[in-house]
């Protein structure tokens, strides 16, 4: 049965035909002055995720896009014409269609049809048609060292969290970052998906269930087995989400990238604004020790930043706090295998808010409040800031 929606001031010609509701595309259109860092234009085109061109129909009745696999009633048509958006799926199963105008970012038409993982997408807006098509299914879940999230502020350090957690060493006092000072490190960060996650778009995201009321809702959604160690990692993400904030920081949970581009601009503007994260020459690279380059450290921030940490979630979801009274700081690092890394680092100059018994005073020997607290950002991680 196809469905009809009213066009919302949707233009389609012959030479410019609509497409590209992309992540991408609409952190471009929002920050056209601010480069996107790798950590997150990796998770724009995952290893699950396969992007594919279609045939474009242009006539005097609109656009005609099928996704099908040539299969008489396999896919899913989608015609755009001046009397509206009409979408047939076939086979009656569901389908999301999103209308939106063509002033906003990304304005256009979207189309999802199937479940989380296992759907075509259908974008629709000012440069031509791209469909999506997911390998079905979610990313593996391979297991992650149970733990509290130690960028999470008002957590205390599980027990034996100091000495197996590798995060733990990405701690240290702001008098140490200087030129020859040696740290072992690993930048690389489990997600319990091997690094298989990706954004989904907001459309998309906001669609799905979220939050600890909804959580069987969510485990049906991605099929995950109740009390398994995957529904337990995705519990402790909603949690840590959900969690009041520290002190007078201003948090919130990122479900896809058009979300954390809003919080982030919403809190340090748009026209100044950098997004930076560690980058390091080899992938997946080991526990190793590093010294602090002779080139030397360099201030990027000296004010408020916005910091976000990716989460443990089926899907890209990043924990985002703004954060008042930090430093934020590049530092080059050299490993002892020649390895070389552009790493990262925010330091918090007041800490006095923070749980007593977290892992960072733990490392550290020192107590809340009393000196500045730096910490290096993951591969994964990026903290927003003005210049």
């Amino acid at each position: 049965m196809a469905t009809r929606l009213p066009l919302i001031c949707l233009l389609v010609s012959v030479t410019a035909i609509a497409a590209d509701l992309s992540p991408e595309r609409y952190w471009n259109t929002a920050l056209p002055n601010t480069p996107i860092p790798n950590s997150l234009r990796h998770l724009f085109t995952p290893d699950f995720t396969d992007e594919k061109r279609t045939n474009v129909q242009v006539g005097k009745g609109g656009v005609n896009v099928n996704s099908g696999k040539g299969k008489p009633g396999g896919g899913t048509a989608v015609n755009v014409g001046k009397g509206g958006v009409h979408v047939d799926t076939g086979k009656g199963k569901g389908t999301h269609v999103s209308v939106s105008g063509g002033k906003g970012h990304g304005g256009g038409v979207g189309v999802h049809t199937g479940k989380p993982g296992k759907r075509t997408d259908v974008g629709v807006g000012k440069g031509g048609v791209i469909v999506h098509t997911r390998h079905k299914g979610k990313p593996v879940y391979v297991g992650v060292k149970p733990g509290p999230n130690p960028f999470v502020y008002n957590y205390a350090a599980s027990k034996t969290q100091l000495h197996d957690d590798p995060k733990a060493a990405l701690f240290f006092l702001e008098k140490d970052m200087v030129p020859g000072k040696e740290m072992n490190l690993r930048f690389n960060e489990e997600d319990g998906y091997d690094g298989k996650t990706a954004f989904l778009p907001r459309g998309e995201a906001e669609t799905l269930p979220f939050g600890s009321e909804k959580f069987s809702e969510i485990l049906k959604t991605f099929s995950v087995k109740p009390g398994s160690g995957e529904a337990e990692m995705m519990k402790k993400t909603i949690e840590e989400c959900e969690a009041k904030r520290v002190g007078g920081e201003e948090k919130y949970c990122a479900t896809s990238l058009e979300s954390m581009v809003d919080f982030s601009v919403s809190k340090l503007g748009k026209d100044h604004v950098r997004a930076v994260s560690t980058e390091v020459a080899q992938k997946n690279a080991p526990m190793q020790k590093y010294r602090i380059a002779a080139a030397g450290v360099k201030k990027l921030s000296d004010d408020k930043s916005v910091v976000c940490h990716k989460q443990k979630y089926p899907f890209a979801v990043f924990y985002c706090h703004k954060a008042m009274m930090t430093s934020v700081y590049a530092v080059p690092l050299e490993g002892e295998n020649g390895l070389r890394a552009k790493a990262v680092a925010v330091c918090h100059k007041n800490t006095s808010a923070w749980n007593p018994n977290h892992l960072a005073f733990k490392v550290l020997k020192v107590k809340p409040g009393t000196v500045p607290v730096c910490h290096f950002l993951p591969e994964t991680h990026v903290v927003w800031f003005g210049y």
